[in-house]
């Protein structure tokens, strides 16, 4: 344990070369176009080499470093397709992997955190790792009444390392901005920041993830593995046999699996609140296992990491979520603004244009304008790129409008499962799903 600061200051410093390293490249492109190379080859050639680094760098570090990797991940389908080629490899990897801590170091935790005799329950430990979490990772083992269970692992000092993590990402957003265009760096980072420290309580998880399991144990098409046992620094659930994570079926799967699992993948974001009160706000692949049907048809969705949730005391998603949809695509921007205003997403000496606003909105209305809606990467992309170009003039409309606190991580979860679902470009009953689980949605064709 002795060399975990050095461990750290190793990792600071690795981050905080990203920028450098993509100046260094970008000062000797500018000497390659001098010397007569094409624009456009210098260029793909600087941001390959460095998705390479950025993305090879977050995926071998753990704490605040993978957890912003993951959260970029699911933007991934945003990206322009010239840029997104050598991007893609690097932040598929990262959505399922990272390095292993040593075998003793996990059985010292799960000493000092689950108590000397921690062996009599927990009878069997492979003692290599079968996933990584972004603080943690994952080990299968058997409980003492012939359970398989899963035992996540919290990496040692977890929290410091999180925290230097990511008070240096913050001090690199501006740098590391450049290279992936249309995605905000600057509040990426402060939203993970702002989560940091709730996710590192495993106490508060558990107690999470007992009323998911609670609420979706006799689901047909959704699995929550129950806890089994917790420590500050451990936390053992029932173990969940999957053919793989949502990031096999967008890399390989098929169009009737992209589908299938697109559709319960949306019916869970969108039913969890109102079964539980708390919103699943992690929607990254990795957190979804697919599990075949016997005949190997596409089946059930394993859930798993209920770290970051959204306490909605409502219990259930905000109806003005869905007042404010069913009035745009209805094209009462009156009305909408109104709205807006009384929620405080509209300040009120704001002015907004309702035409303008409308069109902002789109990405989120498109979906329920039909009975059945198709995501795709082409259509995330074409969305991400309007609203964040300067010269169009939907993007004066993200400069007025604000987001309350109470919408962050909804508007966060949102925007991953926005990602997530043009990834699979899955085709789905959307509209019906709101109707049934946002309240204040009133469907409207045109």
């Amino acid at each position: 344990m002795a060399d975990l600061p050095r461990k750290a200051a190793a990792r600071t410093a690795r981050l905080a070369a990203l920028p450098l390293g993509y100046a260094g490249r970008t000062a000797l492109g500018f000497g390659k176009r001098l010397g007569g190379a094409a624009p456009e080859a210098v260029m793909s050639e600087i941001q390959q080499r460095t998705a390479e680094q950025l993305f090879r760098t977050l995926g071998e570090l753990k704490g605040g470093a993978m957890k912003f990797g993951q959260a970029l991940s699911v933007l991934e389908s945003a990206l322009p397709e010239e840029m997104a080629a050598p991007y893609r490899e690097q932040l598929t990897r990262l959505q399922d992997s990272a390095p292993p801590m040593p075998t003793q170091t996990v059985r010292t935790i799960l000493t000092e955190d689950l108590g000397v005799d921690w062996k009599d329950r927990l009878v069997w430990l492979d003692g290599a790792p079968t996933a990584a979490a972004s603080i943690g990772q994952v080990h299968e083992g058997r409980w003492y009444d012939g359970r398989r269970v899963a035992v996540k692992v919290q990496y040692p000092n977890a929290g410091d390392a999180l925290m230097a993590d990511l008070r240096t990402l913050a001090r690199a957003a501006r740098a590391i901005g450049p290279l992936i265009p249309g995605v905000d760096m600057k509040p990426l980072v402060e939203e993970v920041q702002a989560r940091a420290r709730e996710e590192l309580d495993y106490d508060l998880e558990a107690e999470a993830q007992r009323e998911f399991a609670q609420a979706f144990r006799d689901d047909p098409h959704i699995v929550v593995p129950d806890v089994v046992a917790v420590g500050p620094r451990v936390l053992v659930t029932e173990w969940l046999d999957s053919a793989g994570s949502l990031a096999s079926v967008i890399a390989d799967g098929t169009p009737e699996e992209r589908d299938h699992y697109g559709e319960i993948f949306t019916r869970f974001l969108f039913s969890g609140p109102a079964r539980t009160g708390l919103l699943h706000a992690d929607p990254h692949p990795g957190n979804f296992r697919v599990i075949p049907d016997d005949d190997g048809a596409p089946g059930r969705i394993g859930v798993l990491d209920y770290g970051a949730v959204a306490r909605l005391p409502q219990r259930g998603l905000p109806a003005p979520m869905g007042r404010l949809i069913t009035l745009c695509a209805a094209g009462d921007g009156d009305g909408l603004i109104a709205e807006l205003r009384a929620e405080g997403f509209l300040k009120d000496r704001i002015q907004i244009e309702p035409e303008l606003l409308m069109d902002y909105l789109a990405p989120f209305v498109d979906p329920t304008l039909v009975e059945r809606f198709r995501f795709s990467r082409e259509w995330m992309r074409e969305q991400f790129q309007r609203i964040n170009n300067p010269r169009d003039p939907a993007y004066t409309v993200s400069i007025k409008l604000n987001l309350p606190p109470s919408y962050v991580l909804i508007h966060r979860t949102w925007l991953g499962g926005v990602g997530v679902l043009s990834q699979l470009e899955a085709e789905a009953p959307f509209r019906a799903i709101m109707q049934e689980f946002l309240p204040g949605f009133s469907p409207t064709a045109r």
